[in-house]
């Protein structure tokens, strides 16, 4: 179900219970307005606050870093400059993971393991040796307005029966495999009935492939996000999942959407009110649940330029 109306513009600045330091401010059009907090697939099974309340942690080293987003409490954690580290640094739940201005994790990433509740915000991730930011068997994720360039693996990889997750106004450049949901066709056990996830208003420039690439999962909901240059495929929908891919900005991307990839069968795949520009139209079949949250979209043609003067860090 669909709100009408366009966004005008966005601001990283959250609603108090849900992010206590404001991050910074981002125009996407003439005016710019408050988020009020996460919404999609997040909003379901509880609410996300990440830390709350507790007072914010400024961190300058990894160490710091490892200790504080793996604490046993809710915190809010702020990043402030650029921290080198390697392998993946565990997140429990109840964390807000927010970059200052300017804020880098180079080298490293961060592991969502049976976690809930969690806020990643305004970091750039870059050179990671494995994924960025993987979440496995947990709910209640919000990753919004991070930057990530020329990793290893996944950007963003959420598997593993996790569920009620929204991936919102990111930007992925210069990077290969970016968005996997679902690890293997053989999990069906742990992964049917989980793996709902929206990914809305971000930035894929010159990348590859999985924008996403979806297993098991449905509803997934794929809207205004705005593909440019991908050089392999974007949305893949595989292995009996349901994905809604509609009012994204396809430009030169020979091949927007598809069912199945790899050894892995199709999938279920509804395109609707999408942009093409230079690109393929895609390919689509089956039906797909319906979505159970309200969401405004912008018209396709205008996500162009929304999304890429808003996504990323900043």
């Amino acid at each position: 179900m669909t709100k009408n109306g366009t966004r005008a513009g966005r601001m990283l600045g959250l609603a108090a219970a849900a992010l206590v330091a404001v991050a910074g401010s981002v125009a996407t059009g003439s005016t710019a307005h408050a988020a009020a907090g996460p919404d999609g697939w997040a909003t379901y099974g509880g609410s996300v606050t990440g830390g709350g309340g507790a007072p914010p942690v400024t961190v300058t080293s990894a160490s710091a870093l490892t200790s504080a987003v793996s604490s046993s409490s809710a915190a809010v954690v702020r990043i402030s400059g650029t921290i080198s580290c390697s392998g993946m640094l565990k997140v429990t739940s109840n964390k807000t993971i927010v970059g200052n201005s300017g804020a880098v994790i180079q080298g490293c990433g961060f592991n969502v393991n049976k976690a809930s509740n969690v806020i990643i915000q305004n970091i750039s991730f870059r050179n990671w040796n494995d994924d960025a930011i993987n979440v496995q068997y947990s709910t209640r994720v919000w990753i919004d307005h991070n930057s990530f360039s020329n990793g290893y693996d996944g950007a963003v990889d959420i598997k593993r029966a996790s569920d009620y997750v929204t991936v919102s106004w990111n930007k992925v450049a210069s990077h290969n495999k970016v968005m996997l949901l679902g690890h293997d066709d053989g999990n069906g056990g742990e992964d049917r009935g989980h793996l709902r996830v929206t990914y809305h208003h971000n930035y894929f420039q010159g990348t590859t492939q999985r924008h996403p690439r979806v297993r098991f999962g449905n509803p997934v909901h794929v809207y205004n996000n705005y593909f440019a240059g991908v050089t392999s495929y974007g949305v893949a929908s595989t292995m009996e999942a349901g994905v809604l891919v509609e009012g994204n900005y396809f430009e030169n991307t020979k091949d927007p959407f598809h069912r199945g990839e790899g050894d892995s069968p199709a999938g279920n795949l509804v395109a609707r009110n999408n942009y093409f520009a230079n690109s393929g139209a895609g390919s689509q079949g089956g039906s797909v649940a319906g979505i159970p949250y309200g969401y405004s979209m912008d018209s396709a043609s205008s996500v162009k330029s929304i999304v890429s003067s808003g996504a990323g860090a900043h």
